[in-house]
């Protein structure tokens, strides 16, 4: 039996201003969202305008579990230069009091910037460095807060883009506990699915689910890809997960808000059949 509560991303209304999305979430029956940081979606920076959706969200009865930090390849927590570090950390840091205001729980964190290929190991290096001491800077922000930090694996082709660098940076936060959260389209591209649930497991606090067919990441609904969304669930459940499961789907900006929806709902009902039908 599914005990785990199916979430939305708002990312899939990222074109479109959260206030107009609100109702219709939770009328389609959703009452746990991650929201996303989009400025066009939620101005992060406007700390009135993000008061104001934290009470329309209590008003509604939705609870924000996850804000998804802004990622970009200008917000570049690893850059060589202390100025870009520094401007990158204090967005971050914005955003986490965001996620604060708003009730959220969990900041969800890409640790690396999105940039393309690996540079020579002694540049990788210092890369390496720089992003653990900016990890350390915005974990100890949101221990402040009262909020729990969550790395999230990239995709294969970016800087930190492998796992095994994601479980170092993880070690190198010294300052508070720091969680992890799996993006199951990321791992279904880096073809390491198992590999990467079994090293998340000790941390994994929240799962984005969404699909693809191994070519580019879709983020399509669960069972339009190629991902084995039975073997995943057991898995999940082999390595003793408990917490939510976010639904993390595509959204174009001329799609009707009812169309995403019904999709979104049509993907949570897939998830709830197949963890009905393969219990552990």
């Amino acid at each position: 039996m599914n005990t785990w509560p199916i979430a939305l991303s708002t990312g899939c209304f990222y074109q479109r201003s959260i206030f107009d999305i609100l109702e219709s979430v939770r009328d389609a029956g959703f009452r746990e969202i991650e929201v996303c940081s989009s400025p066009r979606h939620l101005d992060y920076h406007n700390v009135d305008d993000v008061r104001r959706a934290g009470e329309r969200m209590r008003e509604l009865g939705l609870h924000p579990v996850s804000f998804h930090a802004p990622f970009a390849q200008r917000i570049d927590i690893t850059s060589l230069m202390e100025s870009e570090r520094e401007t990158a950390i204090h967005e971050l840091i914005r955003a986490c009091e965001a996620a604060a205001i708003l009730g959220c729980e969990y900041v969800v964190l890409h640790p690396g910037p999105e940039r393309e290929g690996r540079p020579p190991e002694a540049e990788f290096l210092q890369h390496m460095h720089h992003a653990s001491n900016s990890l350390n800077r915005v974990a100890t922000r949101c221990c402040e807060l009262g909020i729990h930090l969550l790395l999230e694996n990239m995709l294969a082709h970016l800087l930190f883009g492998h796992v095994r660098d994601m479980m170092y940076l993880l070690g190198e936060i010294s300052t508070c506990n720091v969680g992890t959260c799996l993006d199951t389209g990321h791992a279904h591209l880096a073809r390491e699915m198992g590999i990467v649930i079994q090293k998340l497991s000790g941390h994994l606090k929240l799962v984005h689910i969404n699909d693809n067919r191994g070519d580019w990441d879709a983020h399509l609904a669960p069972g339009e890809g190629t991902i084995d969304w039975p073997w995943v669930v057991n898995e999940l459940r082999r390595n003793d997960y408990h917490g939510p499961l976010v639904l993390e789907l595509h959204g174009g900006g001329n799609e009707a808000v009812e169309a995403v929806l019904a999709r979104a709902v049509r993907a949570r009902e897939f998830l709830a059949k197949v963890c009905l039908e393969h219990p552990f």
